[in-house]
């Protein structure tokens, strides 16, 4: 499919080139040019945005195991309506995701439906028992890079060290997911900052690749940045409503914080302590909402919130926030995913249109998602998603 989009803002990491034509041929970024070629398909995009679409390096599906909740068809769907073409899941599926035959479950299933990439993480501890590491042996990493104990975080310094040398020896990278369940009816916020703190230093004792999941506090952050300094072979994200929202009762986990907190992640995100914004989407049915489970969904309103609440008012430019949301997150998969997150001739035609301009108002009836628990409800966002491109083909068009 060879096609031009006419009349765009082409912006990436690098660059901002104003109302120009995107050529795309053969699924691939041909060249960005003022002239236009008549004999090629065209589509007018005046007044929208093209960037590299997004990635989300840690997300929910529910499938296996909980689909009333949500399914890689629901998922996905929501997905492409945010402009995600790449999807990170966590392995707390039903069965975990400790082998091969779970991940290649979701994988085949996902290239079934055909709308967007999605890598399984497979679970750092056999069951999410903190302890069981065998089953390492067995993954093929080939199709995993992350693993990940997401939703339990693991509380023995001694396993925490030995699966770091395994994911060393593997060419894996560890998602921390830092609490400590002992501290968190304590002191939740020493929950986060302690294993946060044992992280980075068993990462830099083993010299294995550390991923943070949805850092929230300012001492985590503040310890990061020192880490980062002296080497440490350390990557982390935040997620939208931890930049959004502060001294919020909706129910996440980690919780909302402070607006300190929010202060400090806005200027990690700034001096590039902060490598990426990921969703942490994470799908409940309204009863289990109303009893208590942590979560919320957060595909179809990340652009929004981040363009909302960080480049609207100018802490960062557009250019910086697709590097947190696509040119970093794919970087972070360590040659994975080849020649994506920039708009560059050659690259990948994985796209996003955003409409700049426009505001809305949240309405979680409108959502692809099968989850409706959002804290955006009826918030009014600037900054929507009205087509994502996958390999050339236009996954989802509301423009």
């Amino acid at each position: 499919m060879n096609y031009i989009l006419k009349n765009v803002d082409v912006v990436d990491k690098n660059k901002t080139v104003k109302n120009t034509n995107l050529y795309i041929k053969n699924a691939l970024i041909e060249k960005i040019s003022d002239e236009v070629d008549e004999n090629l398909q065209s589509y007018d995009c005046t007044g929208l945005t093209v960037m590299p679409s997004f990635v989300d390096l840690h997300a929910h599906f529910r499938d296996p195991g909980y689909t009333h909740k949500e399914t890689i068809q629901t998922g996905s769907k929501a997905a492409v309506k945010g402009g995600y073409t790449l999807i990170n899941l966590m392995a707390n599926t039903k069965p975990i995701a400790n082998d091969m035959q779970v991940v290649n479950y979701v994988l085949d299933k996902a290239k079934k439906i055909g709308l967007i990439n999605i890598h399984q993480c497979v679970s750092v501890t056999n069951d999410f028992d903190g302890e069981s590491l065998e089953h390492l042996d067995k993954i093929d990493t080939k199709k995993v890079k992350f693993i990940s104990d997401d939703g339990k975080g693991i509380i023995s310094n001694l396993t925490s060290y030995k699966s770091m040398l395994i994911a060393k020896e593997k060419n894996l990278t560890i998602m921390t997911h830092a609490e400590d369940k002992y501290l968190t009816p304590i002191d939740y916020r020493l929950s986060e900052d302690i294993i946060t703190i044992r992280d980075l230093y068993l990462c830099h004792a083993t010299g294995a690749r550390l991923h943070l999941s949805h850092v929230s506090t300012i001492d985590s952050l503040e310890a990061i940045r020192l880490a980062k300094q002296h080497g440490t072979n350390v990557t982390c994200e935040v997620t939208p409503h931890h930049i959004a929202l502060y001294d919020n009762e909706f129910k996440v986990n980690p919780p909302i914080r402070t607006q300190k907190d929010v202060y400090a992640v806005i200027e990690a995100i700034k001096d590039g302590t902060i490598d990426a914004i990921s969703t942490d989407h994470a799908p409940h049915t309204a009863e289990e909402k109303k009893n208590g489970a942590p979560g919320l969904v957060g595909l179809e309103t990340a652009f929004g919130v981040c363009y909302s609440n960080l480049v609207k008012p100018n802490h960062i430019t557009l250019n910086k926030l697709s590097e947190l949301i696509s040119y970093n997150p794919y970087k972070i998969f360590d040659g994975m995913y080849e020649k994506r997150g920039l708009i560059k001739q050659g690259y990948v035609a994985d796209l996003a249109l955003v409409d700049i301009n426009k505001t809305y108002t949240v309405d979680p009836n409108n959502f692809d998602s099968m989850g409706k628990n959002t804290p955006f409800k009826d918030k009014q966002l600037q900054g929507i998603v009205v087509a994502t491109i996958k390999d050339g083909e236009f996954k989802y068009d509301n423009r």
